[in-house]
Order: C-alpha cells, then sequence, then structure tokens
C-alpha cells in the first residue's frame, strides 16, 4: 500500500510535508528522508487503534 504526501523545501534547507489523507498534521524533516520517516510514523500512528477517542468500526 503507498500513502501519498506533498512537500517542499523551505529557505532554511528543511523540508516540509503532510499526508494528503492528513493535511492538517505537516512534518518536517533535515532532509527528505528524514521528513518520509517522519511520515511513516505519523501513518503508523493514525493506522493505529490505539489511538484514545479514535471510533473503530
Amino acid at each position: 500500500m503507498t500513502t501519498k504526501f506533498t512537500y517542499w523545501l523551505e529557505d532554511d534547507g528543511k523540508f516540509l510535508g503532510y499526508l494528503n489523507d492528513y493535511p492538517d498534521h505537516w512534518r518536517q524533516g533535515e532532509s527528505l528522508q528524514d521528513l518520509k520517516e517522519h511520515l511513516r510514523d505519523l501513518h503508523e500512528t493514525f493506522s493505529s487503534e490505539a489511538i484514545p477517542g479514535k471510533a473503530t468500526s
């Protein structure tokens, strides 16, 4: 499964981005690879049923 994300390079050389399914939750990385790791962690968190208050079906 692939998850799409949007990213850009800031003037300070850091990468900012977000998962397209969760555009309100931005992450930052020192490199593109670092940003991808942060976004992967975020995706795993949102995919988990361990989030308090998350409705399950």
